[in-house]
């Protein structure tokens, strides 16, 4: 069983390709490549995703991306034994690129197709370098669509602990960037800046911090650096530390309550925010004082990939999910936690 798997929500034209060669059993299931082609220089004039473009740029990209993907791999494309994409969440028309590209590929070699949720594949990506990873677990997912906190059950079956009820913590380090003035992507630049400035400079607030639950609020931290900078007092490397600081905090807090709730001692973090150097230093002390372990993805694995696409995609297949079925089917809104119930309608 091995799974190409295709990653197409946003602004990266992902594919990798993941399994088990015949005659072997699933223990032997690795990564034999993964290839990605980022839209960042194409989007940057905008100072974001331009939603028309994105999909365009998945169309011309696609093609000799597998080309080369098989290359890497040194297979062909008789020898993929399914095929996996990201039906959602994310843009409707960059999913639609990947789900037709995928399906008719699949139809032209009458190979079954799994559908992926996009954030499965950054809650799995830990276990590409990590196979021995395994549930119960937490799942701290933050990107910049997206900050959860789940509760891996056992494979396939999450419940959702808590969710931020406005921006998500990277589409807050992208608008507070705007205000810095810095260039698109902002979230990595903000932590770049903030690398040079005084976290102790000033106190940003931590919202929802003061009180129970596992929600998370990162709206009112721009409104609060707006008037920071509207004072005109402060530097924008300190002001990007102290933003930077109050965002890794709350994170860190709410994820050793849901640690505490669940009684799990294992947290992985995944998403593009997991990368962030800062939030891994205090997330490590933490797990330090409180006695629970934490995995990450490897840094190339943090952003958006086909890798932990193809890993997802190969794990539902195995276990018998993978059907022959010509439906063209995106889902830009899909909560995680039907996944327990619901994993392919």
């Amino acid at each position: 069983m091995r799974v190409l798997g295709i990653e197409t929500s946003c602004d990266e034209t992902a594919l990798a390709v993941y399994g088990h060669p015949p005659g072997e059993d699933r223990q032997t299931a690795r990564l034999y490549g993964h290839v990605l082609h980022s839209q960042i220089a194409m989007h940057a004039d905008y100072g974001g995703v331009v939603p028309e473009l994105a999909s365009r740029d998945h169309v011309q990209k696609l093609w000799p991306l597998l080309n080369a993907l098989l290359d890497e791999c040194e297979l062909t494309a008789a020898d993929i034994d399914a095929v996996a994409y990201t039906a959602g969440p994310g843009l409707v028309g960059a999913l639609m690129v990947g789900a037709c590209f995928a399906t008719g590929f699949a139809w032209g070699r009458n190979l079954p197709v799994v559908r992926v949720h996009h954030m499965e594949g950054h809650l799995l990506a830990p276990m590409l370098d990590d196979p021995e990873l395994k549930p119960p677990f937490v799942a701290l997912l933050v990107s910049g669509g997206h900050s959860q906190l789940v509760a891996v059950h056992q494979p396939g079956e999450y419940e959702l602990l808590g969710e931020s009820l406005d921006d998500a913590a990277g589409e807050a380090f992208d608008k507070v960037a705007k205000m810095l003035e810095l260039d698109y992507p902002g979230g990595p630049n903000v932590a770049r800046l903030a690398d040079t400035g005084d976290r102790t400079a000033m106190r940003f607030p931590r919202p929802m911090t003061d009180r129970p639950g596992l929600d998370m609020s990162f709206s009112g931290l721009k409104t609060f650096t707006r008037n920071v900078l509207a004072e005109g007092k402060a530097k924008h490397a300190d002001i990007a530390a102290a933003f930077q600081e109050a965002v890794v905090d709350s994170l860190v807090i709410k994820s050793r309550r849901a640690i505490e709730a669940t009684g799990y001692r294992q947290l992985v973090v995944a998403g593009g925010v997991s990368a962030n150097r800062r939030l891994r230093e205090v997330m490590d002390a933490a797990g330090r004082k409180a006695g629970f372990s934490i995995a990450y993805p490897r840094a190339e694995f943090c952003t958006d990939n086909g890798a932990m696409i193809a890993l997802a995609g190969y794990r539902r297949a195995i276990n018998g999910e993978a059907r022959k079925n010509l439906e063209v089917l995106v889902t830009p809104r899909w909560p995680l936690s039907s996944l327990m119930v619901d994993s392919q309608t």
